[in-house]
């Protein structure tokens, strides 16, 4: 696995973690005290802020800031210039650092081009948010959203694939051979796969 690879015009304060095989680009800051695992690209111009939380295998294109608050797990992908959010109500003169919310982008997920994140919700696993949508609330596993504010349009699957479900609620993913069951507006992915 080849090495933590920094841009010299990135900065890079002391006490961050930084896991093998990562890249940092041109312009970036990571602040102190964040983790970010193996693996992943940070973009040009990409903030993380103290106690950011990255996991493995994640693209952070250019010109996204993370704030404290945000966490983001395993094989996310955050478009360009894709935006997140700490505080619901700010003002310049009165800090509210303390009522800082998180929020959490499970494993898989993708955020698309110019997205807005509202702080205090949760992404779930493998979900789908167009580009420019603004997300005001929490976003099922394998679901799509899009728009302003984003409301649910289909459903992807693990690969990224639209799922199209039948009367029984049943969808096949032809990349990966894996099914989806529909069930209570939720999507669970079957153990089985089909030859």
């Amino acid at each position: 696995m080849p090495e933590i690879q920094i841009h010299p015009t990135a900065v890079v304060d002391p006490g961050t973690v930084i896991g093998r095989g990562t890249a940092i680009w041109h312009f970036c800051h990571v602040s102190g005290d964040s983790v970010i695992g193996e693996n992943c690209s940070l973009g040009q111009n990409v903030y993380v802020a103290p106690n950011v939380v990255i996991g493995s295998g994640v693209r952070v294109q250019n010109n996204v800031s993370l704030f404290t608050g945000v966490v983001i797990e395993d094989n996310v992908f955050l478009g360009p210039s894709c935006v997140f959010t700490n505080v619901l109500n700010p003002r310049s003169f009165v800090s509210r650092k303390s009522e800082f919310k998180d929020t959490i982008v499970k494993e898989g997920a993708s955020v698309g081009a110019n997205a807005v994140i509202l702080c205090g919700h949760q992404i779930g696993r493998y979900a789908l948010i167009g580009a420019g949508s603004v997300v005001t609330k929490d976003v099922k596993d394998f679901e799509v959203v899009v728009g302003n504010p984003a409301r649910h349009h289909g459903w992807v699957s693990r690969h990224g694939n639209k799922l199209n479900f039948n009367a029984e609620g049943r969808a096949h993913c032809p990349d990966s051979r894996c099914n989806y069951q529909l069930l209570n507006g939720c999507v669970i992915e079957s153990a089985e796969t089909t030859e």
